[in-house]
């Protein structure tokens, strides 16, 4: 590393190694690189990024604190995988943050949602709707459009608790985001783009008659389908 580099790093203007090895690492996981219940081996992992094996060491409890990976007794660290008890206690979690902030936001806006709250989450379908290429079938895009279409549909779920505008619950949900990724990389073989954004559409049209139970069941919906 030069001096200017070193420097940089100090000054935190640029990633640490841990920080450089934990985002590659994180990418290969929400991508698919490196899979469900995958063993994350340090030696192979140092070797392959270039860093020692204490960098990956450190990586690896960043990614099990954002429940990327899972670290187990005389197993090691491997990639999450989702059973169907994880799917739910998730679904459960994300419902009780969500529909909360839902229900706080129309108390906060006297019984309605504006158009204003709701344009973040809008300007998120319309982004994903541009990654369609209008083939219904599930898992049909590419993994680039996947990846991208798993970022948006994050943004459109924050956007809509943060319309509560609630710190506590907001900060919370912040913390699901790594795992929310995750958790639409499961679902691309039940999902294909086209379906994401016609089921995100039908929320949005649902919320000002429905309110919070028009995400209540938008949620318990791709629960049961990955269940199923």
């Amino acid at each position: 590393m030069t001096d200017a580099a070193a420097s940089a790093d100090a000054a935190g203007n640029a990633p640490t190694a841990v920080e450089r090895a934990t985002a590659q690492l994180r990418e290969e996981i929400l991508s698919g690189t490196l899979p469900p219940d995958e063993p994350l081996r340090e030696e192979s992992c140092a070797a392959r990024l270039g860093v020692s094996r204490h960098t990956i060491r450190a990586a690896f409890q960043r990614l099990v604190a954002e429940r990327l990976a899972v670290a187990e007794p005389y197993r090691g660290v491997r990639v999450t995988s989702f059973d169907d008890a994880q799917l739910l206690a998730l679904q459960q979690l994300r419902a009780a943050l969500e529909v909360e902030a839902v229900r706080i936001a129309f108390q906060r806006f006297g019984g309605s949602l504006p158009e204003a709250a709701l344009a973040p989450a809008r300007a998120a379908i319309d982004a994903m709707e541009r990654l369609s290429t209008g083939d219904d079938r599930p898992g049909s895009a590419t993994d680039a459009a996947w990846l991208e279409v798993e970022r948006l549909h994050a943004d459109f779920h924050a956007a809509l608790v943060a319309a509560s505008g609630s710190p506590r619950i907001i900060e919370i949900h912040t913390t699901l985001g790594s795992e929310l990724l995750l958790f639409i990389l499961h679902a691309r073989t039940h999902y294909s783009v086209a379906s994401v954004v016609e089921e995100h559409r039908r929320l949005l049209d649902e919320l000002p008659t429905r309110g919070p139970e028009a995400l209540r069941a938008h949620l318990e919906h791709s629960t049961r389908l990955l269940l199923d």
